[in-house]
């Protein structure tokens, strides 16, 4: 053999890779335990009733901007088709609170909204009484936040879902994210169709309003 490299015997590299396994695999199987472990306790939300009742109150600070946007746009400029999954402005602040409304009624006994989800965007024609509304489903679902508890919170919610077809159940925690998650969501599309209009709302984030 030429060059700086030794020859090993191929049984004696493949004990010692055998050897390193044997050695290795004790803490490897600890490593992917504890991984694991801390999977299973990070993946439910972080969630108290101090952190409902902010979440609450920065949705009706930003609802209250958003409509006070949308209010200096024409209704003709709130109701025109810009390619938004609810394709409007007025639209998607219709689903928006229908979206509330639906999981108000789960929460805390409100009643359902008055469509089904497919014609959410449909919800209320009146630009005013959408506001009106809006307003009032606020301060609703503030008094309900500040009787949430953490006890409540940790329990598990069952519901019949019509989208779904099915009788579903998911912890609360889970539910209450996706609530503040889903207005969050649409209002954000709310926000750049009004900003495209040339309408702002101010600041956004949420530890400035908070």
């Amino acid at each position: 053999m030429t060059g700086s490299t030794a020859w090993a015997h191929p049984r004696a590299s493949t004990h010692r890779l055998f050897v390193r396994q044997r050695t290795m695999i004790p803490h490897m199987r600890e490593n992917v335990t504890r991984r694991s472990t801390m999977t299973q306790s990070t993946s439910m939300p972080l969630m108290n009733a101090g952190y409902v009742q902010m979440m609450a109150r920065y949705n009706a600070e930003m609802n209250c901007r958003t409509f006070a946007a949308a209010e200096r746009l024409s209704d003709e400029d709130r109701r025109e088709q810009r390619g938004a999954f609810w394709e409007s402005i007025h639209g998607t602040l219709c689903h928006l609170l229908w979206g509330d409304q639906m999981w108000m009624s789960r929460f805390d006994g409100w009643a359902k909204p008055s469509v089904a989800l497919k014609d959410s965007s449909h919800l209320i024609w009146s630009f005013d009484e959408l506001r009106e509304v809006r307003s009032k489903t606020d301060a609703g679902i503030s008094q309900w936040a500040a009787r949430v508890s953490d006890d409540w919170l940790q329990e598990h919610q069952s519901w019949f879902s019509v989208s779904v077809g099915r009788e579903m159940r998911s912890p609360r925690v889970i539910l209450v994210a996706h609530f503040f998650n889903h207005q969050t969501h649409h209002r954000g599309q709310a926000h750049a169709m009004i900003t495209a209009a040339g309408e702002g709302t101010g600041d956004t984030d949420l530890f400035l309003l908070v």
